[in-house]
């Protein structure tokens, strides 16, 4: 292994580095950076090293398999800040890539800032308000009716305990100027969701259109103020807006790409969530498909493209083929009994996992891999974002978070 200091950060490679200055002694016991380039658009920035393989291929689906990645010899150094968690992996193909050997994750409650607040960004935010008061400070809201949000802050600021009345976060109305003022924005704006009884059968799809546009525009206000915090998409559909975000904060102002945007990490896409909690819901109430609640996985978008594993162990692809249509078609079936299917994407892949976000726990996300926002288990750590790493993934299950990722390459 060679070390350098480079920046007032500690790099370590696993073949000499031009251009970084002498070597150095080994780094003990402190955060260690390793470059691992990749495509400079479609690679990742960086991410949480968890398999000593991912130094030599770690901008694909295989980082989610450690029986599909090489294997790579560390020494002890490399080693202990890999199972201590004080490995960095960054692409050094990627303009700016020096900025994240500086930035540490901000401690203590963080703001969020909300976008829309529709069906769904109401529910949502009545479950930030709710469950957040042990990490949000506060939540911002903003919306094209100004009446929307004064009724919204009129009513949560009338939600509270007795005797207690700090326990919830704080709500306030914000102009689009302050939007980026926050650790977190939540993109829930839409246009053009189609009404119950029409005839469109991909509802995800068909706003596609509509919602990069004003994905776009948002992912450019993000730029313009630098921002440094997580953009977070729950507006449908979420992965290829996800990726609109990341491409279009990315842009000069003539269209030319130059990379001085958002980082891929800093953006997550949130629809895996209730589609892993519809696949739940379905797994309770058939007996041949509860291993799903213990053993089960879901892979890819929120929509066309999902695939839920009914187990890791006992894979059964036929069984996973059955407990995959019904989490997909799960928002027709409400359309059918009449209902806009909004409450638990709103909680479900909206508020509780910006929650467990927000807590640096495991969550259901859509996360930079393969040049697209793939869902995926991950979390957030202080060495950065991190992804599940399985021991094994079935040939065919793997076939299938190959074909989600080609689904989504085909969209953006």
């Amino acid at each position: 292994m060679f070390y350098y200091q480079y920046k007032g950060a500690n790099l370590v490679s696993l073949t000499p580095l031009e251009g970084f200055g002498p070597e150095t002694a080994p780094a003990e016991g402190e955060r260690l950076f390793v470059p691992v380039p990749g495509d400079p658009v479609l690679g990742r920035g960086s991410f949480k090293v968890n398999h000593p393989g991912q130094l030599r291929d770690g901008h694909g689906l295989e980082v989610l398999d450690a029986s599909r990645l090489p294997e790579t010899e560390l020494d002890e150094t490399v080693r202990a800040a890999l199972e201590q968690g004080r490995l960095t992996a960054v692409n050094t193909n990627r303009p700016g890539w020096e900025a994240c050997l500086t930035e540490h994750p901000r401690r203590g409650k963080k703001r969020v800032n909300l976008l829309a607040i529709g069906d769904v960004g109401s529910n949502l935010l009545l479950g930030l308000k709710l469950l957040g008061g042990d990490v949000i400070s506060s939540i911002g809201i903003c919306d094209l009716s100004e009446q929307v949000t004064a009724r919204w802050e009129f009513e949560m600021g009338q939600i509270s305990l007795p005797w207690n009345y700090d326990a919830f976060p704080e709500v306030e109305a914000v102009p689009p100027e302050r939007l980026f003022d926050c650790d977190l924005f939540v993109f829930v704006a839409s246009k053009g969701i189609p009404p119950v009884g029409s005839q469109v059968k991909d509802v995800r799809m068909y706003q596609f259109e509509n919602n990069a546009k004003i994905a776009a525009h948002y992912a450019k206000m993000a730029r313009a103020a630098q921002f440094r915090g997580l953009w977070c998409a729950v507006s449908d559909p979420v992965d290829p807006l996800a990726k609109t975000a990341y491409l279009e904060s990315n842009r000069d102002g003539a269209g030319n790409w130059d990379g001085k945007g958002l980082r891929p990490e800093q953006i997550q896409g949130f629809g895996l969530g209730v589609m892993n909690a519809r696949a739940a819901y379905f797994a309770k109430r058939d007996p041949r498909l509860a291993s799903f609640l213990t053993e089960g996985r879901s892979f890819g978008p929120h929509g066309t493209g999902l695939w839920i594993a009914n187990s890791l162990e006992r894979y059964d692809e036929a069984l996973s083929q059955e407990l995959t249509r019904l989490t997909v078609t799960a928002n027709l079936k409400m359309r059918e009994i009449g209902f806009k299917p909004f409450v638990a994407p709103a909680l479900s892949s909206g508020a509780l996992s910006l929650l467990l976000t927000l807590r640096g726990e495991w969550h259901c996300g859509s996360v930079f891999l393969d040049g697209v926002y793939m869902g995926v288990k991950n979390r957030y750590t202080a060495a950065g974002v991190e992804t599940e790493l399985l021991p094994h993934i079935p040939d065919p299950l793997f076939g299938h978070i190959r074909e989600a990722a080609e689904h989504l390459k085909g969209i953006l």
